[in-house]
């Protein structure tokens, strides 16, 4: 039974672990002017070492699940080291990570050779003239090779990331359900959120997540259990499909009674909530083995003060300056 346990009796079994903020495109949602360091410089991003170190001790709180995130993961020339040694703990049953798909079709044999179980692709529109507007790379034939080599490197799943944009791809669903209907793919359908940056953009492009819904319901297609380790997504199956549709609605209500996420940065600091104040410090106990029991020690407690919720109705963004911030 999970250690990690909040005021509000939820359980925590899935990190999500951040190990760069650089990102090397300019989704428009997220960072249109591309990435900008803060100070940090590649180096300064958690080692292996520390990645080691901060994985261990979540395993041994009872993490089952982590994903590795970014920024754009990849990026860091380590990348396959880190998922072997976050795979190298027994509790860990899954290592999954968010790509902009970069590297995938060169890469993605290794990653699975190296432990990764689980792989989100980010693919908002299935046009490449729209692709390319929304991210800035032309890039949309490269992603669909890299989801063919992600298949033929044993994954017998895909999960695709789409930010719902009003107006720009929420009236292509057909295109997508066609897509996905001979094909073992999740499609992840995600609500724009508001971030400190994007206010303009939310009130111009967000799109609920529960008219999308609305739509699936009335074409037959019905939610699936959740599983406690499942990310934030409604899942839906339909018996005409080999892919499957999730929605990722922060806005709806009691989003974050489910909540079994925690995230640690690039920086080594412990997230309780993506629109949390701040962050509990934990790069001073990853330079030894030997601060294990204390790194634990403050893992759990940091957790006693995570909010019922993250109060987004109330406008509430933070530190949350971009969705890059958000690691998938």
């Amino acid at each position: 039974m999970s250690q990690l346990i909040d005021a509000f009796e939820r359980r925590f079994y899935y990190l999500r672990l951040s190990v760069t903020d650089v990102c090397n495109f300019r989704c428009n949602y997220c960072l249109p002017d591309g990435y900008r360091p803060q100070g940090t410089r590649n180096t300064g991003f958690l080692s292996l070492d520390e990645i080691r170190r901060v994985t261990r001790a979540f395993a041994e709180l009872g993490t089952e699940k982590v994903r590795l995130t970014g920024g754009e993961p990849s990026l860091r020339r380590d990348f396959t080291d880190i998922t072997a040694a976050v795979r190298a703990n027994q509790a860990i049953r899954t290592v999954a990570v968010t790509t902009n798909r970069y590297r995938l079709a060169r890469d993605v044999a290794a990653w699975r050779d190296a432990g990764l179980t689980a792989l989100n692709v980010s693919v908002d529109s299935l046009d490449a003239r729209q692709f390319q507007a929304i991210t800035g790379q032309d890039k949309f034939h490269q992603v669909m090779a890299g989801i063919d080599a992600a298949f033929e490197a044993g994954f017998d799943k895909v999960k695709v990331n789409t930010v719902l944009l009003r107006d720009v791809n929420d009236v292509h669903l057909d295109t997508f359900l066609a897509w996905i209907k001979p094909r073992p793919l999740q499609l992840r359908f995600i609500e724009l959120m508001e971030t400190g940056d994007g206010s303009a953009l939310f009130r111009e492009r967000h799109f609920s997540g529960d008219l999308i819904r609305r739509r699936l319901e009335q074409r037959g297609w019905q939610c699936q259990p959740r599983g406690r380790t499942d990310g934030s997504a409604l899942v839906f199956r339909h018996v005409d499909y080999q892919g499957e549709i999730g929605l990722i609605m922060p806005y709806a209500k009691d989003f974050c009674a489910s909540c079994n996420r925690l995230r640690v940065s690039s920086l080594g600091k412990l997230h309780l909530c993506l629109f949390g104040d701040g962050g509990v410090p934990l790069r001073d106990l990853l330079d030894s083995d030997a601060t294990l029991e204390a790194l634990k020690t403050r893992i759990a407690g940091g957790l006693q003060h995570k909010k019922q919720t993250h109060f987004l109705h109330q406008g509430n963004t933070c530190i949350t300056r971009n969705l890059s911030y958000i690691g998938g």
